[in-house]
């Protein structure tokens, strides 16, 4: 038997048991939290599988049911993709060369992959892990990648012409392109649909959105702070974080007026990409320099831990249940699985991983970050 195809057929059946398991979890934790048992000290998201990948791994996405992450290999120009459910890779797609960014379709059907070498999109047919159909021309080096909620429309920015191409998924074409500022690199798109946020890296140190029912840039370009990369918009649409590579700060923007709000959140050396957890509770930074995620609350945005991971992180993208993060190791051709801890009220218990988790445990004041 086909150990992909077996597990593919039942994507829901996998979902279902993986909330059974996070509300059996939840009511032991209490019961335990009540008695007094089962407590320990705080502990933080942990590493809990460092997989193989191929070389230079960049970008990665996750399937909507959460059973496998798609990794562009920059240096081999593949895809890898990885079973959650194991943190095996179970098979790798080729693909253009120098792929980078990578997205989903919202029903998990296809991933679309952007190729930096040739100035295409490759889309993988995930039922078969096979690309489909002949690589879709854009731009020039496209980049980042998003895909509308409607699954109607990608959305690649091409750094090396200035610009946004937008495919129309039903016929796998570019239908436009839209000029923005500087290099465009990261982009996300708001949960109606409405609008795209574009990182304009080195030159242009702005964020230019789109409206994606006239595919124009509307306002002003948004100032945040120098060579922004990753970005990433909150699960309610309220605001927009975004990775500046060259000051290590990560800038806020309030999507209702496209402001920035509030000082700049200090990262590190060279943050890059971003992802937001389902709940928009937690904001995760990579930073390729310090090899290390660090974590926002974005209650209070402010950095409340920080997770050593492998050498020169450049993606991340989180589970759909927002039990575990997926990052990218450049150097070390690995990706890191990370177990997120979840907390419920005064209880906290490690549910990224059903197999060797840490004890359920009891929040304590060094979970609460000092002001």
């Amino acid at each position: 038997m086909n150990h992909h195809s077996s597990f593919r057929r039942y994507p829901m059946f996998r979902a279902r048991v993986r909330r059974v398991v996070f509300g059996l979890t939840a009511i032991v934790a209490m019961v335990l939290g009540m008695a007094g048992m089962g407590a320990s000290t705080a502990a933080a998201d942990t590493v809990i599988a460092t997989i193989p990948a191929g070389t230079a791994p960049l970008g990665v996405a996750i399937t909507p049911d959460g059973s496998f992450a798609y990794v562009t290999n920059g240096g081999a120009g593949t895809v890898s993709v990885i079973d959650t459910a194991t943190n095996n890779e179970i098979t790798t797609v080729p693909v253009g060369d120098s792929p980078f960014g990578v997205a989903i379709t919202p029903d998990g059907s296809f991933a679309y992959v952007a190729n930096r070498g040739p100035g295409t999109v490759s889309v993988i047919d995930t039922a078969t892990n096979t690309v489909v159909g002949a690589p879709i021309p854009v731009g020039e080096i496209p980049s980042g990648v998003a895909i509308t909620p409607n699954g109607s429309f990608a959305y690649v920015t091409n750094s090396g012409s200035g610009t946004v191409s937008v495919i129309d998924t039903a016929t796998n074409n570019e239908i436009t392109t839209v000029p923005v500022l500087g290099i465009p690199a990261g982009v996300a798109i708001t949960p109606d649909g409405s609008f795209a946020y574009v990182t304009n890296f080195v030159a242009a140190s702005e964020v230019s959105v789109i409206d994606t029912a006239t595919n124009t840039v509307v306002g002003a370009p948004i100032r945040v702070g120098a060579d922004p990369a990753g970005v990433a918009i909150t699960p309610d649409g309220s605001f927009a974080y975004v990775a500046n590579n060259n000051p290590g700060t990560v800038s806020v923007i309030d999507t209702a007026t496209n402001t920035v709000v509030g000082a700049p959140i200090q990262i590190g050396p060279d943050p890059f990409w971003v992802a937001i957890t389902p709940d928009g509770s937690r904001v995760y930074v990579v930073d390729d320099t310090a090899d290390e995620v660090s974590v926002i609350d974005t209650a209070t945005n402010m950095v409340i831990e920080t997770i050593a991971v492998g050498a020169a992180p450049r993606g991340v993208a989180i589970t759909p249940d927002g039990t575990r993060a997926y990052v990218t190791n450049y150097d070390d051709n690995t990706v890191s699985a990370i177990a997120i801890d979840q907390c419920l009220g005064s209880l906290c218990l490690d549910l990224g991983s059903l197999t060797g988790a840490a004890p359920v445990r009891a929040a304590s004041s060094a979970d609460t970050p000092t002001v």
